[in-house]
């Protein structure tokens, strides 16, 4: 489901796609959505912003964007040029962090997309240190994958025209075939030991001169240089790449733009990986067993089903399977700190058993998506390719609309989400509902923030004296004749749902138009946005319609959050 194009698939889909029985694969889906990273859309399934949390613990755990990304963001800024930061996986090069330029042409690559070695420039500079463990690996898949369809970031390699095989006999039409098959392969023969010997010719420029070249590699006209980072015992672990291209530079005039500078900042940088990681914030009162630092800072946050594995099963029955939602558990657990954690931490964190967390760590080291050092464990690149390029490119309305949609769905009445723009709210996603009497909204509708739910639930958010200042300035006047204008009156209101996480606007913005608002927080706790739903007066009392309707609005509120914690893309403003 990370495939282009297959991020939401039927059940049956995926029978075909991974050959399992479909009673193995509603198992899996079953136990996907059970632990947040699956959900049903109808009849389909798609894959969940929460799932970005395991590829934001491999970056995490690996420390590179967070050493590393201050120097690649100052780069990019100095040579008005897109700078990418890439790490080895496998035979290929994936992307980590990337600071891009806004231009009508610029890079399109995403954190966690995946380039062939010797399609792009860092993948010359990893392949230094090949064995030949990896050199076989790298020409095995070469010879299965020519075109590289398996790295579906790249254009396709032109393919060499073949004809399909035909039955036997002895035809002159049959013969022309067997000819023309014997030149296809001859041809592709060709194109492999090109492919090899360019790329081995780049890979010994690269470690002479210590840095290497894209000129073209991936498509035309795209150029870059890349320089190798290493860490405190001179290992390369990732590379820092400058991207242009060929209406702007040269590839020579490019690297003599960019070396001097990328060579100075090195050593820098190698020291920026080499620093201990910075001391976390203090966390909110820890769950049950939490993993602490030795700041006593809580670093893993476990989620509910996984230590209630037998509430989960309850729930599931035979459906759910233990092993996977127990292997995800550890895999999340090694996120939490740059540097990995050892089993005991790994058990302590997930509430496993030694033996149980021993197991689920050697499975995913067969998988490759984690492997250890020495007594650690920690997270490989690999675990970037579990959806992650796909759901960090969603943007904010993508991540709040299907939970517009289900509580829409729930309550039967039209759900929005609005932003604080100035002193007015602004419609960003909204989902209608189709009755007789309902309410017409758009988005990018405004309102006075002071007479709407959303606006007192953002006003209630900020700090008491911008509040102040703003409700001033904003000189509320009646709508209605319901309708509170008085700032005193206004500021109690706005902190009595600062104190219940609510607001209830009853025909104030306009008769017969009631709606009640929770905020939405992000990471850090800062109220970045609101949602509400809007309804009918008529349709009972205040307060029938807070007791009927905070329920839902809380439990999208929650899940919203949730995938807000996971994915770091742009928020509102």
């Amino acid at each position: 489901m990370s495939a282009p194009g297959s991020h939401r698939l039927r059940p049956s889909d995926l029978v075909h796609a991974t050959g399992l029985a479909r009673s193995t694969v509603d198992r899996v889906v079953a136990t996907l959505a059970r632990v947040g990273y699956l959900r049903a859309v109808g009849r389909d399934i798609e894959l969940t912003p929460r799932l970005l949390e395991l590829g934001n613990g491999y970056l995490t755990a690996s420390g590179i964007p967070a050493a590393l990304g201050p120097f690649a963001a100052r780069l990019a800024e100095q040579f008005d040029e897109s700078v990418s930061l890439a790490v080895p996986d496998g035979d290929g090069v994936r992307f980590v962090a990337q600071y891009t330029r806004r231009r009508t042409m610029s890079l399109a690559f995403r954190i966690g997309d995946l380039l062939p070695a010797e399609r792009c420039a860092p993948g010359a500079l990893f392949a230094a240190d090949w064995g030949p463990e990896e050199r076989t690996a790298w020409r095995a898949r070469r010879q299965a994958d020519p075109g590289d369809a398996g790295f579906p970031a790249v254009p396709p390699r032109p393919a060499v025209a073949g004809i399909a095989e035909t039955g036997g006999g002895e035809t002159a039409g049959e013969t022309a075939d067997a000819v023309a098959r014997e030149a296809a392969g001859e041809a592709a023969e060709k194109a492999a030991a090109r492919v090899e010997a360019d790329f081995e010719r780049r890979r010994a420029e690269a470690a002479e001169r210590g840095w290497a070249a894209d000129d073209g590699l991936i498509e035309p006209g795209l150029i870059a240089v890349a320089l190798p980072v290493a860490d405190a015992a001179g290992r390369v672990v990732c590379a820092v790449s400058v991207v242009s291209h060929s209406s702007r530079h040269t590839v020579h005039s490019l690297a003599a733009a960019v070396l001097p500078r990328l060579r100075k900042d090195l050593p820098a940088m190698a020291e920026a990986l080499a620093a201990p990681p910075a001391r976390p914030s203090p966390a909110p009162p820890p769950p049950p067993r939490p993993v602490r630092d030795e700041h006593g800072a809580a670093e893993y946050e476990p989620r509910a089903s996984e230590y209630e594995p037998e509430a989960a099963k309850a729930e599931l029955g035979s459906g759910y399977l233990q092993s996977l939602a127990r292997g995800l558990a550890v895999l999340r657990a090694l996120g939490v700190r740059p540097g990995g954690l050892s089993l005991a931490r790994v058990a302590e964190a997930t509430g496993l058993a030694r033996a149980t967390a021993r197991r689920a760590l050697l499975s995913l080291e067969r998988l490759g998506y984690a492997a250890s050092r020495g007594r650690l464990f920690h997270p490989l690149p690999r675990v970037l390719e579990l959806g992650y390029a796909h759901l960090s490119g969603l943007g904010f309305p993508d991540i709040v609309q299907p939970h517009l949609e289900a509580l829409a769905a729930r309550v039967r009445e039209s759900a929005s989400m609005a932003v604080l723009d100035g002193d007015e709210i602004r419609y960003i996603a909204r989902v209608p509902t189709y009755r007789i009497m309902s309410v017409n909204i758009g988005v990018g509708t405004r309102f006075p923030a002071y007479a709407t739910s959303m606006g007192r639930v953002l006003l209630a958010g900020l700090p008491a004296e911008e509040r102040a200042a703003r409700l001033v300035r904003a000189e509320p006047r009646p709508l209605t004749p319901r309708t509170v204008t008085d700032p005193r009156a206004l500021a109690r209101i706005l902190d009595a749902a600062a104190d219940g996480g609510h607001a209830l606007v009853d025909e104030e913005l306009e008769e017969g138009l009631r709606s009640i608002a929770v905020p939405v927080r992000d990471v850090s706790g800062r109220v970045v946005a609101a949602l509400n739903v809007s309804t009918h007066a008529g349709r009972g009392t205040a307060e029938e319609t807070r007791g009927a309707l905070l329920p839902a609005l809380r439990h999208a509120q929650a899940q919203v959050e949730a995938d807000l914690r996971a994915w770091r893309g742009e928020l509102p403003s």
